[in-house]
């Protein structure tokens, strides 16, 4: 793993005052290691609480298939088992209806406690302990409850499309009910999301980090060129390009994705075809509908690095289009550089078999497995900006050093 070394941060990173609790809300012992990264260097033991799921009562059954109770519980158990072919096993295991439980076992009377909530698979299970945890210190009287989610769940889902919700501002308001004060994190999907909370939110950046492990881990860096696999990346790209002193190339043309404008769906009044249902005499003028032109990369890669640049990896078919254009076009090499890698699916093997020679991520989420299935995942350590953030919060110090040099498009 790469880690990024300071000694400016590092000789005071254990200075802190009395009455910090550290805590993890997750039950998946895999998403603890961030946890234990941070608590190694504020040089604190991590709270002790207990987070588990426990099935109801009487809804926990081991038995032989044929021989089930005959309760409502156990004849769904038999219905889904019969739907899925599960009749050639003798013995079948059933859980139904988990429920997230937390027992904090120490006190947190007067304290300033930080939950540490990584993202597993299990989105909404990860939230719900986290909402368990944040509201058990609530009640138990701690002094604030500081949240740090290096990635923010549903943040993809912060704008109106059609007949849906913008559910990471539900999230936002389920936190600050639950008794949440502050919130640390890191590169929000949209900036934005931060005016859905009415709590102080310090939206970190990850780039620093993946900017020097360009510095010191590609040796040719020099010759590379910084790409925006989209217009709607161009910005970040052009950040990591002027602190780089490199060229930018931007890909154009490629299939519209669900973030893209197209998908808005504002469609209220009715289109066209009803305009005259709404009044006979008033005629609004329709939008016309975009067509993506043929794909065209604006800028050179001819004989250069290409580094692709955005804020997630998770269905990483547009990465390997991009890829693909910029190998055609005559890119010897090919980074991708992302602050979450949540490398969903087949994304370590469709990876592996591309024209991608490396993807660097953080750790904001654990992607452990998914490294053992494809060596061309790295990992940038940005355990120590988070423990800095803590360490300042809880001492009252001033976050302004964290967000130096960093610009309103950043």
């Amino acid at each position: 793993m790469f880690c990024v070394p300071s000694t400016e941060i590092g000789a005071i990173m254990n200075i802190t005052k009395g009455g910090l609790v550290l805590f993890s809300a997750n039950s998946n012992s895999s998403c603890m290691e961030l946890s234990k990264r941070i608590a190694e260097r504020l040089g604190v033991e991590m709270g002790k609480v207990q987070v588990y799921q426990e099935p109801n009562r009487g809804e926990h059954f081991i038995g032989q298939t044929g021989n089930l109770p005959n309760s409502d519980v156990h004849v769904l158990a038999t219905l889904f088992l019969d739907s899925i072919k599960f009749c050639y096993c003798k013995y079948y295991i059933f859980l139904f209806l988990a429920e997230t439980r937390v027992q904090i076992q120490e006190s947190v009377r007067g304290k300033d406690v930080f939950i540490i909530q990584t993202v597993s698979k299990d989105v909404n299970t990860t939230i719900m302990e986290l909402l368990i945890m944040v509201y058990a210190c609530k009640t138990s009287c701690a002094k604030s409850i500081i949240g740090v989610i290096p990635y923010f769940p549903y943040s993809k889902q912060c704008k109106m499309r059609k007949r849906g919700s913008i559910v990471s501002k539900l999230l936002a308001s389920m936190m600050c009910k639950a008794g949440l004060t502050h919130l640390i994190t890191m590169d929000l999907h949209q900036k934005e999301i931060q005016g859905f909370f009415n709590i102080p939110v310090d939206n970190l950046r990850a780039s620093p980090f993946l900017l020097q492990y360009i510095q010191e881990e590609i040796p040719d860096y020099r010759n590379a060129v910084i790409v925006a696999k989209s217009p709607a990346s161009a910005k970040r790209a052009q950040s990591f390009a002027e602190r780089l002193r490199l060229g930018i190339a931007v890909i154009h043309g490629e299939a519209q994705d669900a973030e893209s404008d197209m998908v808005d769906g504002r469609h209220s009044p009715p289109t066209a075809k009803n305009v005259a249902a709404i009044h006979p005499s008033l005629e609004i003028p329709m939008l016309i509908p975009k067509e993506k032109p043929p794909i065209t990369v604006v800028g050179d890669v001819g004989g250069r690095i290409a580094i692709i640049v955005d804020d997630i990896i998770d269905d990483v078919d547009s990465f390997l289009a991009a890829a693909e254009t910029l190998k055609e076009r005559g890119a010897y090499k090919i980074f991708v550089m992302a602050t979450h890698g949540l490398l969903s699916s087949d994304a370590p093997r469709l990876i592996e078999e591309s024209a991608i020679d490396e993807v660097v991520v953080t750790n904001t989420i654990p992607h452990e497995i998914q490294k053992l299935q494809c060596p061309k995942i790295k990992t940038v350590d940005i355990s120590m900006i988070l423990s800095e953030a803590i360490r300042r919060i809880h001492n009252g110090e001033s976050m302004s050093y964290l967000f130096r040099n960093i610009g309103l498009d950043d």
